[in-house]
């Protein structure tokens, strides 16, 4: 596997989270509830966006760096970061769900982009067998990996 294939099929669980999100938040009275669902969501996302920027982004950052399109997709991530923390901030349950609904389109179109713009990039610059040892590497931090799959990968 691929640690771009690994990121896609998380962009894919993200979404049939917002997918549920979106159904049930209609019907969510508690600020509080609103303001919980959306703290799970950023906790699995921050776990997310680690990956990305301690795997790919430092990858990314050496092959953009020249072309001057490294900076936005950092600046994706800390502006998905914000809105993320704006539903935390909401006053209100309507506040929370605008913010919310805000937060989920942001974070689709942001992982849209990367899967248009730099995930193909990446696979267009680095052998196959670079992105299965970036992959192992994420398994292991992530702990679905022993250390020797390092090895094996390499």
């Amino acid at each position: 596997m691929k640690i771009t294939d690994g990121l896609i099929t998380e962009h894919r669980v993200f979404g049939a989270m917002f997918d549920y999100l979106e159904s049930v938040l209609p019907d969510i009275d508690s600020l509080a509830e609103i303001q919980r669902l959306a703290g799970l969501i950023e906790t699995l996302l921050r776990r997310h966006a680690d990956v990305e920027e301690n795997y790919v982004l430092i990858v990314l950052a050496y092959m953009l760096a020249d072309r001057g399109q490294f900076d936005l997709l950092y600046d994706e991530h800390h502006e998905m970061d914000n809105r993320w923390q704006k539903v935390r901030a909401a006053q209100s349950p309507e506040e929370a769900r605008r913010d919310l609904r805000a937060a989920m389109s942001f974070s689709r179109a942001h992982f849209a982009g990367e899967e248009r713009r730099a995930f193909p990039l990446l696979e267009h610059e680095l052998q196959t067998e670079t992105l299965s040892t970036l992959a192992s590497a994420w398994a292991v931090a992530r702990g679905v990996a022993e250390p020797e799959a390092l090895v094996s990968a390499a």
